[in-house]
């Protein structure tokens, strides 16, 4: 493992070398700062709305089994780009960056092996990246809660000062546990995770996690699910909108692929995405 000094560091350097040989990366950066956003209030809390197209790949993922099987995993080491470059993690991960970006900053953490997205014993992980990259928060979405590769386990991260949960997380509907003792916060997300309803069918609990470091200490947010899409997203005409709500959209940003939705959603249809999606 690096010391966190120099973690963000090599991050920064690696986003660095990538926006410069990497054309894709670089487009995609370079379009995220175009990107329209507008500001919506759903029950005193402000969300912000993103119209991000690029993000079509993952909105309308398909995430059903045959469909997993019928494609290559875009994770796995051997199937990336040839100009992906990435950074070691623990010996277990690679970190990389996202190309198709939300955050001005975005990374992509999968484990080098190809295993299913189940968090259950890499809890721990997530709290040893959220440390060692302080800058960023580091978020995962389960394998039925928005993750586009349920078959590949990845995190993911993003530059701190996007999401509005970061300034008001009292407010929001999630469990939030705090500590400054990495054993006590795997006791006390153990004792969440087996409390949680496991749904007929699943390998885990549904759930989202947002998971950062400051003052030295962890602070983790915890979503529970209880669907994984909106009755908008399969809904037609004027019904429709292609949202499937993952981390970010919980944690205040909600990301439209679809310009017509950007223009046309609203307080009132967020507000009913959240009731449908998330466990109160």
């Amino acid at each position: 493992m690096f010391c966190k000094e120099m973690s963000c560091l090599y991050v920064n350097q690696l986003f660095d070398e990538q926006l410069s040989n990497w054309e894709l990366a670089r487009n995609r950066y370079k379009a995220l700062e175009q990107v329209k956003t507008k500001t919506l209030v759903v029950c005193g809390l402000e969300y912000k709305v993103q119209f991000n197209p690029a993000r079509i790949i993952s909105s309308a993922a398909k995430v059903d089994a045959q469909s997993i099987r019928e494609r290559k995993c875009f994770l796995c080491a051997e199937n990336r780009p040839a100009e992906q470059n990435g950074i070691a993690f623990k010996g277990r991960y690679t970190i990389l960056v996202n190309p198709y970006p939300i955050f001005p900053r975005h990374l992509t953490i999968p484990s080098i092996e190809h295993t299913p997205q189940l968090i259950a014993s890499r809890f721990e992980d997530m709290l040893d990246l959220a440390q060692q990259l302080d800058d960023y928060i580091v978020f995962y979405n389960g394998p039925k809660c928005g993750a586009s590769a349920p078959d590949h386990f990845h995190f993911q991260a993003g530059n701190k000062g996007f999401l509005p949960i970061e300034k008001n997380r009292s407010m929001y509907n999630m469990i939030c546990i705090e500590s400054n003792n990495k054993e006590d916060l795997l006791d006390r997300f153990r004792q969440v995770y087996d409390a949680m309803e496991q749904k007929p069918k699943g390998n885990e609990p549904m759930m989202n996690i947002l998971a950062w470091y400051e003052t030295d200490k962890w602070i983790v947010c915890i979503f529970p699910r209880k669907k994984h899409r909106p009755s908008c997203y399969s809904a037609k005409g004027e019904a429709n909108l292609l949202i499937s709500p993952a981390a970010v959209d919980l944690g205040g940003v909600f990301i439209t692929p679809l310009e017509k939705d950007f223009e046309k959603i609203t307080a009132e249809d967020i507000g009913k995405i959240l009731d449908e999606t998330v466990t109160k």
